[in-house]
């Protein structure tokens, strides 16, 4: 049995994870500081880890979290662009400051290996597609600055330390557990709770921008997939993790009109600054090193996250 640290484990991701090592055996251990991540994603395992209610800019804490873990991985972030270019400096201090926290008690700590989650919005919005982790990174907003510069900072710690860092440039991650009610949550999260409500949901744009969506699981799998993979084929290294498909928004709206039985339109607004129009992957370095390849597709991700909302609507009415 190992030991894992989430930082972020309140998160969607970061409680995903949890859920998944728990199903697996495993002992996790887990930090959050509820700035994003919420506390009702834990309430079911809570009493099944060891949650520390911390700041990944709290040195002291991370040093204290670290001790006896096996492997870290490192989900925290302030995880929007809009909220970036309003404010970059809180979103650097939780994006580049916590994660070099967060590597220099994992490298005091002895851990066997970091897993990142950086992110796609590194490629910024260069029309080559797919995207490749050979290319230029081209980052536009302050948060792709911010996890890109955290991405090398990883790779700084295995050069000059020899921890050992895997960095996931996820694409898109959606699935259960998503939060619709931030202004800054992901777009499917917003989609469809407003769609499940009769609500229009907004598109900002002509609805034409494509992203590679993934679903939730496929993201976990990478994580741990990573975690056990050969030093020597991905110590170091950036992967891609995403399904190698693209979907535009439209055509997400056309199947979650089905899926949730909306008859009416979406609105659409102007574009936002710091979003890219086409996200895509080329997954092609994570099936060969990692051993990655997407389990569920977009579909079928689609189905399960609106069945996930769905029975939380019922829920809430049930306890009325």
């Amino acid at each position: 049995m190992a030991v894992y640290l989430i930082t972020g484990i309140g998160g969607f991701i970061g409680s995903s994870l949890a859920r998944e090592l728990l199903r697996r055996g495993e002992q996790v251990r887990g930090v959050d500081n509820f700035s994003t991540g919420r506390r009702e994603n834990l309430s079911q395992i809570l009493g099944q880890i060891d949650f520390r209610e911390a700041d990944i800019l709290d040195l002291d804490a991370m040093n204290r979290a670290c001790t006896g873990v096996d492997y870290v991985l490192h989900q925290a972030a302030i995880p929007s662009v809009p909220k970036s270019v309003l404010d970059p400096i809180a979103s650097n201090q939780a994006n580049v400051d916590g994660t070099v926290n967060v590597l220099v008690a994992a490298r005091d700590a002895r851990v066997k290996r970091v897993v990142y989650a950086a992110s796609s919005s590194a490629y910024g919005d260069t029309p080559t597609l797919p995207k490749h982790e050979r290319m230029t990174p081209d980052p536009i907003s302050p948060y792709a600055v911010a996890k890109l510069a955290s991405e090398r900072y990883m790779i700084s710690f295995y050069r000059c330390y020899g921890l050992e860092t895997v960095a996931l440039r996820y694409f898109n991650i959606f699935g259960p557990r998503q939060d619709p009610s931030s202004p800054y949550s992901g777009v499917l999260a917003k989609f469809i709770t407003l769609m499940l409500s009769g609500q229009p949901p907004t598109m900002f744009g002509d609805g034409e921008q494509s992203r590679d969506f993934t679903y939730i699981d496929n993201a976990v799998e990478a994580n741990l997939l990573a975690c056990k993979a050969p030093a020597a084929q991905v110590a170091g290294k950036v992967f891609n993790v995403a399904t190698g498909r693209r979907v535009t928004l439209n055509e997400t709206f056309k199947l979650l009109q089905a899926l949730t039985s909306y008859s009416g339109s979406p609105i659409y607004g102007a574009e936002r600054g710091g979003d890219i129009k086409h996200s895509l992957a080329d997954i092609s370095s994570a099936a060969e090193h990692l051993g990655y390849k997407p389990q569920v597709d977009f579909e079928d991700g689609l189905r399960r996250t609106v069945e996930w909302y769905k029975s939380c609507q019922l829920s809430a009415v049930s306890r009325q």
